[in-house]
């Protein structure tokens, strides 16, 4: 049977001193993120909620405005979502027709998406959402600018 020695016990307790220190809510990364984001969401609401969009759908819209035509997996790419979580988007979105969705006929798993005359004239009424959302968040633009890049950076790193 190992001895036991005062030197074993003191690493012992480092090692548990630093378990607690890692594992304390104010040392992780994600929860602030987690909150800021879910803080951050939550300011669009009163935004987006007029034009009957929900935060993912603007989301999608931002992306469409971009690039439409694109196809379905373009869109997942640009929003990091998986398919399955932008085809009940898409479909809501194609309800409200705001969008339409045609399948390729070289490959009908391909879907493209296009906007609808709806979609293209909802953008303007968004036009002013970015201003209102930073003033509502009453966070300094500059400093948003910096966050902003420096999370461009992480997830390219996490990618």
């Amino acid at each position: 049977m190992p001895r036991t020695t005062t030197k074993t016990l003191t690493a012992k307790a480092d090692d548990n001193q630093d378990t607690d220190r890692y594992l304390r809510l104010e040392n992780q990364l994600c929860f602030p993120l987690y909150a800021a984001s879910r803080l951050v969401t939550r300011l669009y609401q009163p935004l987006l909620e007029p034009l009957g969009l929900t935060y993912p759908q603007y989301i999608v819209l931002l992306i469409l405005w971009e690039d439409a035509p694109c196809t379905v997996s373009h869109i997942g790419q640009r929003a990091q979502l998986a398919t399955n979580t932008v085809t009940p988007l898409l479909k809501r979105l194609e309800l409200m027709d705001i969008i339409e969705r045609t399948r390729s006929a070289d490959d009908e798993r391909v879907v493209t998406i296009t906007l609808t005359r709806k979609g293209k004239r909802l953008k303007q009424k968004c036009a002013c959402i970015p201003e209102k959302m930073f003033e509502s968040a009453g966070y300094p633009l500059e400093e948003g600018i910096k966050l902003k890049q420096q999370l461009d950076a992480l997830i390219r790193h996490l990618q």
